[in-house]
């Protein structure tokens, strides 16, 4: 009994001096907020709680959005032991520890065991693979959490194994639950006020991350009483949670979803034209800490992909940017930057040169190494000459139309056309150049 008392003294110091988030973690699924499309009624983690029948599962979702919260809870509700281990942390050997006491806790108590890999995309292939047993015997219940796609980042065997459970990041709605919940359950936010554009504050600036928003709570809490009287009401202003939050948190990860995600809505926009909203996206990325270079070799590709020969003067400016940007650094390369992205979506566009290289691609692929016309051989040698190599060959400098009807492919792909020009900007001019030329030949 003494025992028990001195570990739930213990647990109730550690409960006090736990950081804010952490003390609001809720204490049964009930408590969860903004996943009600896996827990409601008849959804995917209510019916296995409800029938007792935990299976392997992959939260995938943002920070901040309650995976580590919900591992633990579905373990409890299944009566079930939690093992917890970090992919930043551990490696096969705690794996190895964290498996054996699954084995014991079941062969001791015939109790399930849970095991919740934090990060599991940081695990390399071998360490992934050193789970498949385990699972496929029922050792473990596998519950691993990830920020990044698992499609990418879990081995393809875990995932066939394992459910997939999209989190979805907390709305506004769900985010001021959370905080009238703090300041009315929290002893320390007891005589706390939180002022109406404060809060928007809080809200708008966490980025649907529960976590860093009841952070900066906390801390915007203290900052408010430091000038207070004692026993009076502390009302947290939009001052206080300024301070606290210093700047807004942009979610980016570098190698993950939002990093492509950007990048795509950059390039998505550069192609319908619209400068205002690809310089958004561009500049999202670069305050996010984004690598210059990894804009601008976006921005090269799609000059010579979405422009083409519509306006061949704009892969010369996207090398251009390239140059500049790494000659001056951040923050001056902003500036070649904006005029990059603002040139790209006003320029005219084709796509034409490269359906064109795909075309081609498809050709070779299909029909190989098809021989090489022989009125195209280049004969640096009388034998060569004397076999008929370059036999026929017309100089087209020498042609009037300066463009020579002769074999210039294989018999099977003679009358193929890859190259189709489209009509907008310099291209157009190419197309009408094509046109008379060939009429000419």
């Amino acid at each position: 009994m003494t025992t028990d008392l001195f570990a739930a003294a213990a647990q109730a110091d550690t409960q006090t001096r736990a950081p804010l988030p952490e003390r609001m973690r809720p204490k049964t699924l009930d408590d969860v907020v903004g996943q009600d499309h896996l827990l409601a009624p008849g959804k995917l983690l209510r019916e296995m709680v409800q029938a007792g029948q935990l299976r392997s599962l992959i939260l995938w979702g943002p920070p901040g959005c309650g995976k580590t919260t919900l591992a633990r809870l579905l373990a409890e509700a299944t009566d079930a032991d939690l093992i917890a281990v970090s992919a930043v942390l551990a490696g096969v050997k705690e794996l190895r520890a964290a498996i054996v006491q699954a084995e014991s806790s079941w062969n001791q108590n015939r109790r399930r065991s849970v095991l919740f890999v934090d990060e599991i995309h940081r695990f390399n292939k071998a360490q992934q693979d050193a789970l498949l047993p385990h699972v496929e015997d029922g050792s473990i219940v596998l519950i691993g959490a990830t920020t990044e796609n698992p499609s990418f980042e879990v081995i393809s065997a875990l995932l066939s194994r394992s459910r997939v459970a999209v989190l979805h990041g907390l709305d506004e709605a769900a985010l001021n639950a959370l905080l009238d919940r703090s300041l009315a359950q929290d002893a320390a936010l007891a005589d706390c006020r939180l002022d109406d554009a404060a809060r928007q504050m809080l809200v708008n600036a966490c980025d649907a991350d529960a976590r860093r928003m009841l952070g900066a709570l906390e801390l915007a809490a203290e900052l408010a009483g430091a000038g207070s009287e004692e026993g009076g009401e502390r009302v947290i202003s939009p001052a206080q949670v300024e301070q606290a939050l210093q700047q807004k948190w942009l979610r980016y990860d570098r190698a993950g979803d939002s990093h492509y995600d950007l990048a795509s809505a950059m390039i998505k926009c550069l192609r319908d034209s619209d400068p205002d909203a690809a310089l958004y996206w561009c500049f999202r990325m670069i305050e996010a800490g984004e690598d210059p270079l990894f804009v601008v070799r976006r921005l090269v590709i799609f000059a010579a992909e979405d422009i083409g020969n519509a306006d061949p003067r704009a892969l010369q400016l996207a090398i251009a940017v390239k140059d500049s940007v790494q000659f001056v650094g951040l923050p001056e390369a902003r500036i070649p930057l904006a005029q990059a992205c603002t040139y790209l979506a006003t320029a005219p566009k084709s796509k034409a040169s490269y359906k064109a290289m795909h075309a081609a691609l498809a050709d070779i692929r299909e029909y190989g190494d098809l021989p090489v016309p022989m009125v195209m051989r280049n004969a640096p040698t009388s034998l060569m000459k004397g076999l008929g190599y370059g036999a026929g060959y017309i100089d087209a400098h020498q042609d009037p139309a300066g463009a020579a009807a002769q074999v210039h492919r294989p018999p099977e792909l003679e009358n193929r056309r890859y190259y189709q020009p489209t009509i907008h900007g310099y291209e157009g001019r190419l197309q009408a150049w094509r046109e008379q030329t060939s009429k000419e030949g």
